[in-house]
């Protein structure tokens, strides 16, 4: 009896010890890279347009400017990008559907010599590979998956990638502006705010990572704040210039 709990025990504690983290990053990786893009680049923007001593006015309408002109191009962007992946994908699905209409033998003689170079028995190997290739549906989902490394029925839309983008973007973007539209006259309130969302998401981002959630606060703080710092200098440089 005690042995039969001793391994209970084991097996609990091996699977507990056993949970890995999401390393594809799943939805969290894109959202929150959006978020402190938005955050980075309209803070950037507007601590630039800041730094040439322009009015209140001027930083709001270049703040919304940024986060639409921003949005609108990561949304174009990511649909465009992930609409071609999938179209991609899709077309090679058509060849490979095609052949395991036209070469039954030969695709599953194919998958039968990939289990075999992963170390499975000849006999083993094709009697698996004979028995998986009786639907074409699960033939077509294991070829894809052993050869091209796609789930065909797990392919991304490009409309949540697009959505995703666009609405993590703005929300980054807003961020810096929001002290400036509740009334701000000085910069340092919109910088210490997107500073503090910039340490966030790099503390969220740990959540995919091996570090910790303050060093990646840090880090992700630090450049973004000498992003800022740097674009500030060079729009006090050009409106000294202009001037």
């Amino acid at each position: 009896m005690a042995i039969i709990e001793t391994e209970a025990t084991l097996h609990e504690a091996h699977r507990d010890n056993h949970a890995h983290r999401d390393v594809n990053g799943g939805w969290l990786r894109p959202a929150v890279f959006g978020a402190m893009d938005g955050l980075v680049s309209n803070l950037a923007l507007m601590t630039g347009v800041a730094g040439g001593s322009v009015g209140q006015q001027t930083i709001i309408i270049t703040g919304l400017a940024g986060l639409a002109a921003g949005a609108f191009s990561m949304a174009a962007g990511e649909y465009t990008s992930v609409a071609s992946q999938r179209e991609l994908v899709q077309a090679e699905l058509d060849v490979e559907r095609r052949e395991l209409r036209k070469h039954p033998d030969d695709e599953m003689a194919e998958l039968a010599e990939l289990y075999e170079s992963r170390g499975v028995e000849p006999e083993l190997a094709r009697a698996v590979a004979e028995q998986l290739s009786r639907d074409p549906e699960q033939a077509l989902e294991i070829h894809a998956r052993e050869e091209l490394g796609v789930d065909p029925g797990d392919l991304p839309s490009p409309t949540v990638a697009a959505v995703s983008s666009f609405g993590s973007f703005a929300l980054g973007a807003l961020l810096p502006l929001l002290p400036y539209l509740l009334g701000a006259t000085a910069l340092w309130p919109a910088v210490l705010l997107a500073l503090l969302g910039l340490f966030g998401c790099g503390a969220v981002v740990a959540r995919v990572t091996a570090r910790s959630w303050w060093y990646s606060g840090l880090r992700q703080m630090i450049l973004g704040g000498a992003a800022a710092g740097v674009t500030y200098a060079l729009g006090n440089l050009f409106g000294a210039a202009l001037g």
